[in-house]
């Protein structure tokens, strides 16, 4: 008969029996939209402060923010909005609570769970069905409706911030892979993966997912400390490849996930090594710097596409190729 643990017992009780994959944490997001903001142009952050303010939540987003300069906090706290409506009574989460009403302003009010991810698979495993998450689709459509000037202002207001949210995603490894087991059950991106992390002393029993999403910073991280963050860690990483292309930021993420995300094996509840959290911090750091100088690229380009000087629509960039040019497009 198979026994569990006082200890796996307890992290059950703590932790509940069905977790839920977030995301990075608000400090690894600010700190991607923040990198993503200092390397736009003053024309490209005019052009996404325009489709920003046509958003029901600009407002709040100022509200939280004391930076002075309202585009750059709104595009900062904007990273954080697929996240905060997990919470926020005003939408809902499909399958498992009633419709709320449209409120004016949202084309949509669900919760949207699974644009946060994908469950592909970790070489060996057999799947009977398509993995979970469907952030690859959404990255690119969301791209070609904030790059559409003849979408509705509320349209591209919904679109942009999912958009800046879900690059800081796909550059997640454990937004990218799951472990399967013999009867075809996901690890949910790490969500079931018990640990215990002697680096955290406020949240030391947590599962592998949360650890990594934690790695960047304390979620509270705004303003001046957010600023020397990205000070820092644009100091230590240069821009990577250029590479926009949903597909492979998704499997860059996989590969990290593959070989990196989870910590050997053998205990029931791993402890969190010292040479791991090294390595993890590390990872953690450039791929939320990479995020933010990918993001930029990838605005440049959707927003880089005019109307035609014939008053048809120009057609639009080519999402597999990335132009550092400057953004000559907004409303």
């Amino acid at each position: 008969m198979l026994r569990t643990s006082g200890k796996a017992i307890l992290l059950l009780l703590l932790l509940g029996l069905a977790p839920t994959a977030a995301a990075w944490n608000a400090a690894g997001h600010r700190i991607s939209a923040m990198i993503a903001w200092e390397k736009l142009d003053h024309a490209c952050q005019a052009a996404v402060t325009t489709i920003l303010r046509g958003h029901p939540d600009f407002g709040r987003w100022l509200a939280r923010s004391k930076d002075g300069d309202p585009g750059r906090s709104a595009f900062v706290e904007a990273s954080t909005w697929p996240d905060d409506i997990r919470r926020d009574q005003r939408f809902y989460t499909a399958g498992n609570e009633e419709p709320t009403p449209t409120l004016p302003g949202f084309p949509d009010m669900e919760r949207r769970l699974d644009w946060h991810y994908v469950d592909r698979p970790l070489e060996g495993a057999t799947v009977r069905k398509a993995p979970a998450g469907d952030i690859e689709r959404q990255i690119e459509r969301l791209a070609r409706v904030v790059g559409n000037p003849h979408a509705s202002p509320a349209e591209r207001a919904y679109a942009l911030p999912w958009l800046i949210h879900l690059v800081g995603d796909a550059h997640q490894p454990l937004h990218a892979a799951s472990r399967y087991l013999p009867d075809g059950r996901s690890d949910q991106g790490g969500n079931t993966v018990r640990i215990v992390n002697p680096f955290n002393t406020r949240h030391p029993e947590t599962t592998l997912h949360r650890y990594w999403d934690d790695l960047p910073g304390p979620p509270w991280l705004r303003d001046s400390r957010l600023a020397a963050a990205v000070s820092s860690l644009t100091s230590r990483h240069a821009p990577p490849p250029r590479e926009t292309e949903a597909a492979r930021l998704i499997d860059e993420s996989w590969r990290l996930a593959r070989d990196h995300a989870y910590p050997p094996s053998g205990q029931e509840v791993p402890t969190i090594g010292h040479d791991f959290h090294r390595q993890a911090v590390e990872i953690a750091n450039r791929r939320v710097s990479e995020a933010g100088y990918r993001l930029a690229d990838l605005l440049r380009t959707v927003l880089a596409s005019r109307e035609a000087p014939s008053g048809k629509a120009s057609r639009q960039p080519d999402m597999r190729g990335v132009s550092r040019g400057t953004c000559v497009s907004g409303d």
